[in-house]
């Protein structure tokens, strides 16, 4: 069973979806409490000074896909 789960799926502009990666971006820069202000609500993430990552494309029927992944443990390192 998972902790916490939030997806959100809409249709931005292209500066829209810059603004969205640049505030993660910030966020990022930041580390510790992260506020992310996301569509109509706000997601407040603890953020270590490490992380795993993952980036992924795929093209397929005319379509390209571009996933970035973010992961990392919320407790102390070893659990």
């Amino acid at each position: 069973m998972k902790d916490l789960e939030f997806t959100q799926k809409r249709t931005l502009s292209r500066a829209e979806a810059a603004d969205q990666l640049e505030a993660l971006a910030a966020a990022l820069r930041r580390g510790g409490q992260a506020e992310l202000e996301l569509g109509p609500g706000r997601l407040t993430l603890r953020i270590p000074d490490e992380l795993s990552t993952e980036i992924e494309v795929e093209l397929e029927d005319g379509k390209v896909e571009l996933e970035i992944e973010l992961a990392w443990h919320t407790g102390s390192p070893g659990h």
